[in-house]
């Protein structure tokens, strides 16, 4: 492991805007062609015939969310409301949403989808990432763990806050309490966002917002996708309820897990404090999403129903997806990463 960073050398991830990435594939490329001022927008036809969960989908969809949040060094802020990008951004999301409704089973009943959150596997689970660092998990997956955690947590809450002028009355109240937390609570220095970077500076890994972007999977990229095409539409203000409460409700047990597998791997306390922290919060938050989040929203919008539910099983299912593709490379002794880490296995010389 490597040795803890100083807490005097924490430097602001998003002070700068990140170097657009690399593309991989039509899409992503022609979008970024674009962005430079070097092309056209790239057709709806392309869009249609891209994979829903592929990586130049996803890239391209990331790509396009970035605008609203930090941008990218060298592209004008203008590009963020560009109708052609937004046409194509429109398309992309009705690939991916139509992806989502297919396969994720239909549930009218939001709190039966927030119930089964709440039951935890007897003992180890072979399917679960947190399980498997928490017993096994060796010090180079930690890292490469928070390398692809960082493209959200280095965000943290800013996804889930725009649903905050969507709701109202109980729902809101609520929704800002938890909100105000993740936010530091009025301290810079408590930010959740600030303590994943000092996580990432205490792995060694490199804490410049949106670093590891080359390296995350599709899978990775979707989960980020998940929130943002959900927090960016007021119709689907019901799915990011849906998908907040599913990441506060899971949130306490996996970091205590967490938190145990960078204690037993010899990580600093900076790591451990991110993971620490959110065991506790978390507990709190998710009696407060349930009954005041959701439980206020439904109150006065029941028809939103089904799409919390939604929201909650879309999240599901990426994180499933991401844990899969994990699990399947660790297991067998590689890297998850399309681009290794230096002590990963597989990592050039």
């Amino acid at each position: 492991m490597t040795a803890p960073a100083e807490a005097t050398t924490y430097v602001e991830p998003r002070h700068h805007s990140p170097e657009p990435p690399t593309a991989r594939g039509g899409l992503s490329r022609g979008v970024l062609t674009a962005l430079r001022g070097e092309g056209p927008v790239p057709g709806l036809a392309e869009a249609e015939r891209a994979e829903a969960y592929g990586d130049d989908l996803q890239l391209t969809l990331y790509v396009l969310y970035e605008l609203h949040y930090q941008g990218f060094s060298g592209v004008a802020d203008g590009w963020e409301w560009d109708p052609g990008l937004l046409a194509l951004r429109r398309a992309l999301e009705r690939r991916f949403l139509d992806a989502l409704h297919a396969d994720v089973p239909r549930c009218e009943d939001a709190g039966e989808a927030l119930g089964a959150l709440l039951v935890e596997p007897v003992g180890h689970d072979p399917a679960s990432v947190s399980h498997h660092l928490q017993r096994d998990g060796e010090a180079w997956q930690l890292r490469e763990y928070a390398a692809l955690r960082s493209l959200y947590h280095l965000k943290e809450a800013d996804p889930h806050a725009w649903v905050i002028p969507r709701l109202h009355g109980r729902a809101k109240a609520a929704m800002v309490a938890i909100e105000y937390d993740e936010f530091g609570a009025g301290r810079a220095e408590d930010i959740h966002a600030r303590l994943f970077a000092e996580l990432m500076a205490d792995l060694g890994l490199e804490t410049a917002y949106g670093h590891y972007v080359d390296a995350a999977p599709a899978e990775a990229l979707a989960t980020v996708n998940l929130m943002s095409l959900f927090g960016l539409h007021r119709a689907l203000r019901g799915a990011l309820v849906g998908h907040f409460a599913a990441v506060e409700v899971t949130s306490s047990p996996g970091s205590r897990r967490l938190a145990a597998a960078l204690r037993r791997t010899g990580a600093g306390p900076a790591a451990q404090r991110f993971y620490d922290e959110h065991v506790e919060a978390d507990a709190v938050h998710e009696q407060v999403v349930r009954r005041d989040v959701v439980g206020g929203l439904l109150a006065a919008e029941p028809g939103l129903a089904a799409d919390v539910a939604f929201g909650v099983h879309a999240t599901g299912f990426l994180e499933d997806r991401l844990g899969e593709r994990l699990l399947d490379a660790w297991r067998r002794g590689r890297s998850a990463l399309r681009i290794p880490l230096a002590d990963a296995p597989g990592a050039p010389g």
